[in-house]
């Protein structure tokens, strides 16, 4: 999962991104408005965690000028104000959900996760293909009824071809899932995990289409 965080206390981003990433997330942090305007328009994201009080406005400016457009990114917000009425404002302002500061690392992760589901139309955190089995919340795979070891990056990309079976995803696509802004993306990262994942699941569970990508077999193919 790719999220976007919005968040102007940098030192607080950091801890979002050390905790979320502990959960299997990929974060991208910027600190105004006008940079989670920018990122949305350039880069795809499948949750956004955004601040209501940033240094350029409010983010439920951000957030009302996205469903304006129509963009259902799910989005959750995040405030040091606890007064129902903020709450409400938010909501209705198009929040997927909202969660007051201080809170606990694991139920942002488990709301996020559960904003994401909602916008799937899944009800839980279990995807199911060919015999594969993720548990999206507790990062654990199983083949078969057992249980087998996956990397971080392993689990990532799976997890997106196993989202959509049947979807081509290009190379690009899944490396969005691998990497945040910051980090050097390595040139045959996606093709190494790809490899590794056939001998985990099946050879033929993952499929390629050469020069456009890749692919999880669905049940009727």
């Amino acid at each position: 999962m790719r999220i976007l965080v919005v968040e102007d206390d940098l030192v607080f981003a950091d801890g979002l991104k050390v905790g979320l990433g502990l959960h299997g997330a990929t974060l991208d942090v910027v600190a105004s408005c006008a940079d989670g305007r920018a990122a949305l328009a350039v880069d795809e994201f499948d949750a956004v965690v955004l601040e209501v009080m940033l240094p350029d406005g409010s983010g439920l400016d951000l957030l009302a000028s996205l469903r304006a457009t129509g963009d259902r990114i799910p989005v959750l917000l995040l405030t040091a104000l606890d007064e129902v009425s903020d709450r409400i404002k938010g909501l209705d302002a198009g929040a997927d959900d909202y969660l007051s500061k201080p809170f606990d690392i694991d139920e942002l992760a488990a709301r996020v996760r559960a904003i994401s589901r909602r916008r799937e139309g899944r009800a839980s955190s279990y995807v199911s293909c060919n015999g594969v089995t993720l548990d999206l919340a507790r990062l654990t795979a199983t083949v078969d009824g057992t249980t087998i070891s996956l990397s971080r990056r392993e689990f990532a990309i799976l997890s997106a071809l196993m989202e959509h079976p049947g979807i081509v995803l290009s190379k690009s696509d899944l490396e969005a899932r691998l990497y945040g802004w910051q980090e050097e993306i390595e040139s045959n990262t996606v093709e190494v995990h790809v490899h590794k994942l056939r001998t985990k699941i099946g050879r033929s569970n993952i499929e390629t289409l050469r020069g456009i990508g890749y692919r999880m077999r669905s049940a009727a193919s």
